[in-house]
Protein backbone atom coordinates (compact mmCIF):
# COMPACT_ATOMS: atom_id res chain seq x y z
CA UNK A 1 0.00 0.00 0.00
CA UNK A 2 1.59 3.32 -0.63
CA UNK A 3 2.47 5.50 2.24
CA UNK A 4 2.18 8.77 -0.04
CA UNK A 5 0.30 11.12 1.49
CA UNK A 6 -0.39 13.40 -1.71
CA UNK A 7 -0.19 13.00 -5.54
CA UNK A 8 3.29 13.59 -6.76
CA UNK A 9 3.20 16.59 -8.96
CA UNK A 10 3.23 15.74 -13.23
CA UNK A 11 5.48 17.24 -15.94
CA UNK A 12 3.40 20.42 -15.70
CA UNK A 13 3.38 20.45 -11.64
CA UNK A 14 6.71 20.55 -11.95
CA UNK A 15 7.13 23.41 -14.41
CA UNK A 16 4.78 25.43 -12.30
CA UNK A 17 6.95 25.10 -9.52
CA UNK A 18 10.34 25.85 -11.03
CA UNK A 19 7.88 29.08 -12.48
CA UNK A 20 7.31 29.71 -9.20
CA UNK A 21 10.68 29.23 -7.60
CA UNK A 22 12.23 31.75 -9.94
CA UNK A 23 9.85 34.34 -9.61
CA UNK A 24 9.93 34.13 -5.90
CA UNK A 25 13.79 34.21 -5.83
CA UNK A 26 13.52 37.43 -8.09
CA UNK A 27 11.47 38.98 -6.03
CA UNK A 28 13.25 38.09 -3.58
CA UNK A 29 16.16 39.85 -4.90
CA UNK A 30 14.16 42.38 -6.46
CA UNK A 31 13.45 43.79 -2.72
CA UNK A 32 16.89 43.21 -1.43
CA UNK A 33 18.43 45.53 -4.59
CA UNK A 34 16.00 48.25 -3.49
CA UNK A 35 16.70 48.25 -0.09
CA UNK A 36 20.30 48.47 -1.07
CA UNK A 37 19.50 50.79 -3.83
CA UNK A 38 17.67 53.33 -0.72
CA UNK A 39 20.71 52.62 1.65
CA UNK A 40 22.85 53.73 -1.32
CA UNK A 41 20.71 56.64 -2.12
CA UNK A 42 20.21 57.95 1.80
CA UNK A 43 24.21 57.79 2.30
CA UNK A 44 24.53 54.94 4.67
CA UNK A 45 27.60 53.16 2.50
CA UNK A 46 29.42 57.00 2.87
CA UNK A 47 32.76 56.01 4.14
CA UNK A 48 32.37 58.83 7.49
CA UNK A 49 29.38 56.24 8.21
CA UNK A 50 32.13 53.23 8.90
CA UNK A 51 35.18 54.87 10.37
CA UNK A 52 33.40 53.75 13.71
CA UNK A 53 35.10 50.26 12.58
CA UNK A 54 38.71 51.29 12.49
CA UNK A 55 38.89 52.01 15.93
CA UNK A 56 40.58 49.24 18.37
CA UNK A 57 38.15 50.57 21.53
CA UNK A 58 35.46 49.84 19.12
CA UNK A 59 36.17 46.81 18.00
CA UNK A 60 36.88 45.07 21.20
CA UNK A 61 33.24 46.56 22.89
CA UNK A 62 31.75 44.77 19.67
CA UNK A 63 33.52 41.30 20.81
CA UNK A 64 32.52 42.22 24.15
CA UNK A 65 28.84 42.71 23.30
CA UNK A 66 29.41 39.51 21.42
CA UNK A 67 30.56 37.25 24.06
CA UNK A 68 28.10 38.43 26.66
CA UNK A 69 25.34 37.42 23.88
CA UNK A 70 27.14 34.14 23.27
CA UNK A 71 26.98 33.22 27.26
CA UNK A 72 23.63 33.99 27.76
CA UNK A 73 22.33 31.86 24.48
CA UNK A 74 25.41 29.48 26.03
CA UNK A 75 23.75 28.85 29.67
CA UNK A 76 20.30 29.50 28.62
CA UNK A 77 19.89 26.73 25.87
CA UNK A 78 21.91 24.42 28.09
CA UNK A 79 19.32 25.05 30.99
CA UNK A 80 16.38 25.26 28.35
CA UNK A 81 17.12 21.70 27.02
CA UNK A 82 17.38 20.18 30.67
CA UNK A 83 13.75 21.90 31.61
CA UNK A 84 12.48 20.87 28.65
CA UNK A 85 13.64 17.26 29.24
CA UNK A 86 12.68 17.37 32.69
CA UNK A 87 8.73 18.76 31.73
CA UNK A 88 8.81 16.49 28.67
CA UNK A 89 9.10 13.56 31.73
CA UNK A 90 6.43 14.93 33.55
CA UNK A 91 3.93 15.58 30.99
CA UNK A 92 4.65 11.76 29.92
CA UNK A 93 4.39 10.26 33.43
CA UNK A 94 1.65 7.52 34.28
CA UNK A 95 0.88 9.42 37.77
CA UNK A 96 -1.51 12.33 37.63
CA UNK A 97 0.33 13.85 40.86
CA UNK A 98 3.41 14.72 38.04
CA UNK A 99 1.56 14.96 34.74
CA UNK A 100 -1.03 17.61 35.96
CA UNK A 101 1.64 20.38 37.69
CA UNK A 102 4.04 19.18 34.61
CA UNK A 103 1.51 20.30 32.10
CA UNK A 104 0.31 23.17 34.12
CA UNK A 105 4.06 24.60 34.37
CA UNK A 106 4.76 24.15 30.51
CA UNK A 107 1.08 26.04 29.53
CA UNK A 108 1.94 28.77 31.75
CA UNK A 109 5.56 29.71 30.70
CA UNK A 110 4.49 29.04 27.26
CA UNK A 111 1.76 31.93 27.70
CA UNK A 112 3.91 34.46 28.81
CA UNK A 113 5.85 36.77 26.25
CA UNK A 114 9.55 36.55 27.00
CA UNK A 115 9.98 39.99 27.71
CA UNK A 116 7.60 40.45 30.07
CA UNK A 117 9.21 37.32 32.22
CA UNK A 118 12.42 39.20 32.06
CA UNK A 119 10.96 42.46 33.54
CA UNK A 120 9.56 40.61 36.08
CA UNK A 121 12.65 38.96 37.34
CA UNK A 122 14.35 41.80 36.56
CA UNK A 123 12.64 45.20 37.93
CA UNK A 124 9.90 42.93 39.75
CA UNK A 125 11.86 40.43 41.34
CA UNK A 126 15.46 42.25 41.43
CA UNK A 127 17.44 39.10 40.65
CA UNK A 128 20.44 41.14 40.50
CA UNK A 129 22.98 41.25 37.48
CA UNK A 130 20.51 41.73 34.09
CA UNK A 131 22.34 38.28 32.70
CA UNK A 132 20.15 36.67 35.73
CA UNK A 133 17.11 37.54 34.29
CA UNK A 134 17.56 36.86 30.94
CA UNK A 135 18.80 33.68 31.36
CA UNK A 136 15.90 32.61 33.56
CA UNK A 137 13.12 34.10 30.92
CA UNK A 138 15.24 32.15 28.64
CA UNK A 139 15.08 29.37 30.20
CA UNK A 140 11.60 29.35 31.33
CA UNK A 141 9.70 30.57 27.69
CA UNK A 142 12.35 28.41 25.50
CA UNK A 143 12.50 25.17 27.99
CA UNK A 144 8.58 24.68 27.88
CA UNK A 145 8.47 25.03 24.40
CA UNK A 146 11.05 22.51 23.77
CA UNK A 147 9.06 20.29 26.34
CA UNK A 148 6.26 20.45 24.38
CA UNK A 149 8.44 19.66 21.29
CA UNK A 150 9.88 16.63 23.02
CA UNK A 151 7.06 15.00 24.38
CA UNK A 152 5.43 15.18 20.49
CA UNK A 153 8.65 13.60 19.54
CA UNK A 154 8.14 10.43 22.13
CA UNK A 155 4.44 10.31 21.22
CA UNK A 156 5.29 10.33 17.54
CA UNK A 157 6.56 6.74 17.86
CA UNK A 158 4.76 3.88 16.33
CA UNK A 159 3.22 2.64 20.00
CA UNK A 160 5.08 -1.16 19.15
CA UNK A 161 7.91 0.07 19.90
CA UNK A 162 7.66 0.36 23.78
CA UNK A 163 5.24 -2.38 23.61
CA UNK A 164 7.89 -4.64 22.40
CA UNK A 165 10.38 -2.86 25.01
CA UNK A 166 7.87 -3.61 28.12
CA UNK A 167 7.26 -7.31 26.68
CA UNK A 168 11.58 -7.94 27.75
CA UNK A 169 10.70 -6.72 30.96
CA UNK A 170 11.66 -3.17 30.61
CA UNK A 171 11.33 -0.15 32.78
CA UNK A 172 9.77 2.63 31.78
CA UNK A 173 13.19 4.63 32.51
CA UNK A 174 14.56 1.88 30.53
CA UNK A 175 12.18 2.18 28.00
CA UNK A 176 12.54 5.81 27.77
CA UNK A 177 16.13 6.23 27.75
CA UNK A 178 16.79 3.48 25.60
CA UNK A 179 14.08 3.04 23.49
CA UNK A 180 12.65 6.08 22.85
CA UNK A 181 14.74 9.00 23.33
CA UNK A 182 17.37 8.01 20.88
CA UNK A 183 14.80 7.43 18.01
CA UNK A 184 12.85 10.52 19.00
CA UNK A 185 15.42 12.79 19.04
CA UNK A 186 16.61 11.97 15.39
CA UNK A 187 13.18 13.39 14.75
CA UNK A 188 12.54 15.85 16.55
CA UNK A 189 16.35 17.52 16.07
CA UNK A 190 15.31 19.88 13.11
CA UNK A 191 12.39 21.54 15.81
CA UNK A 192 15.06 21.22 18.12
CA UNK A 193 17.60 23.66 16.17
CA UNK A 194 14.71 25.72 15.30
CA UNK A 195 13.89 26.45 19.29
CA UNK A 196 17.47 27.27 19.77
CA UNK A 197 18.06 29.54 16.96
CA UNK A 198 14.93 31.33 18.21
CA UNK A 199 16.82 31.47 21.83
CA UNK A 200 19.60 32.71 19.91
CA UNK A 201 17.51 35.67 18.54
CA UNK A 202 15.64 36.44 21.73
CA UNK A 203 18.67 37.36 23.58
CA UNK A 204 18.67 40.50 21.68
CA UNK A 205 15.53 41.28 24.41
CA UNK A 206 17.88 41.25 26.85
CA UNK A 207 18.61 45.26 25.83
CA UNK A 208 15.25 46.17 27.26
CA UNK A 209 16.66 45.47 30.84
CA UNK A 210 19.95 46.88 30.12
CA UNK A 211 22.07 43.77 29.45
CA UNK A 212 24.89 44.55 27.28
CA UNK A 213 24.58 42.82 24.63
CA UNK A 214 25.04 43.24 20.87
CA UNK A 215 21.72 45.18 19.89
CA UNK A 216 22.12 47.26 22.91
CA UNK A 217 25.72 48.26 22.31
CA UNK A 218 24.90 49.08 18.47
CA UNK A 219 22.14 50.90 20.07
CA UNK A 220 24.57 53.35 21.89
CA UNK A 221 27.38 53.66 19.42
CA UNK A 222 24.69 54.40 16.58
CA UNK A 223 23.38 57.32 18.56
CA UNK A 224 27.31 59.00 19.18
CA UNK A 225 26.97 62.34 16.76
CA UNK A 226 30.74 61.88 16.59
CA UNK A 227 30.49 58.90 14.18
CA UNK A 228 27.58 60.62 12.33
CA UNK A 229 25.06 58.25 14.38
CA UNK A 230 25.61 55.37 12.21
CA UNK A 231 22.27 53.52 13.46
CA UNK A 232 22.36 51.77 9.90
CA UNK A 233 25.60 50.29 9.35
CA UNK A 234 25.75 49.22 13.18
CA UNK A 235 22.43 47.14 12.52
CA UNK A 236 24.16 45.80 9.19
CA UNK A 237 27.25 44.53 11.25
CA UNK A 238 25.00 43.10 14.14
CA UNK A 239 22.61 41.41 12.15
CA UNK A 240 25.13 40.04 9.91
CA UNK A 241 26.89 38.82 13.28
CA UNK A 242 23.42 36.92 14.12
CA UNK A 243 22.69 35.46 10.72
CA UNK A 244 26.46 34.11 10.67
CA UNK A 245 25.81 32.93 14.43
CA UNK A 246 22.52 30.80 13.49
CA UNK A 247 23.98 29.31 10.14
CA UNK A 248 27.04 28.03 12.22
CA UNK A 249 24.40 26.28 14.61
CA UNK A 250 22.27 24.87 11.80
CA UNK A 251 25.47 23.43 10.35
CA UNK A 252 26.68 21.99 14.10
CA UNK A 253 23.08 20.38 14.08
CA UNK A 254 23.10 19.23 10.28
CA UNK A 255 27.03 17.83 11.23
CA UNK A 256 25.68 16.36 14.19
CA UNK A 257 22.56 14.23 12.37
CA UNK A 258 25.05 13.08 9.64
CA UNK A 259 27.50 11.77 12.04
CA UNK A 260 24.74 9.92 13.81
CA UNK A 261 23.37 8.42 10.42
CA UNK A 262 26.75 7.13 9.71
CA UNK A 263 26.82 5.57 12.98
CA UNK A 264 24.07 3.74 13.06
CA UNK A 265 24.88 2.73 9.57
CA UNK A 266 27.68 1.38 10.88
CA UNK A 267 26.73 -0.73 13.47
CA UNK A 268 23.86 -2.06 11.61
CA UNK A 269 26.46 -2.94 8.85
CA UNK A 270 28.69 -5.03 11.73
CA UNK A 271 25.34 -6.67 13.22
CA UNK A 272 24.32 -7.57 17.01
CA UNK A 273 27.51 -7.59 19.01
CA UNK A 274 27.83 -11.38 20.83
CA UNK A 275 26.47 -10.03 24.41
CA UNK A 276 23.16 -8.47 22.43
CA UNK A 277 22.92 -12.31 20.96
CA UNK A 278 23.18 -13.77 24.52
CA UNK A 279 21.10 -11.37 25.76
CA UNK A 280 18.42 -12.39 23.14
CA UNK A 281 19.02 -15.78 23.79
CA UNK A 282 18.32 -15.55 27.58
CA UNK A 283 15.04 -13.48 27.15
CA UNK A 284 13.84 -15.61 24.84
CA UNK A 285 14.66 -19.41 26.58
CA UNK A 286 13.06 -17.05 29.83
CA UNK A 287 10.43 -16.38 27.32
Amino acid sequence: MSMNLFDLPGPRARARHRIYAVVGTLAVVGVVAFVIFRFADSGQFDARRWEWIEYAQIQRDLIDALVNTLKAFAIGAVLALIFGAIFAAGRLSDHAIIRVPSMLVVELFRAIPLVILMFVFHYGIGLGAPINSVVLGLMLYNGAVLAEIFRAGVLALPRGQSEAAYAVGMRKTQVMNLVLLPQALRAMLPAIVSQLVVLLKDTALGFLITYEELLRYARFLGSQAQFGRPLVPLTIVVAAMYIVMCLLLTWLAHYLSKRERRSKKHLDLEGPKPEEVQLASALSTGA
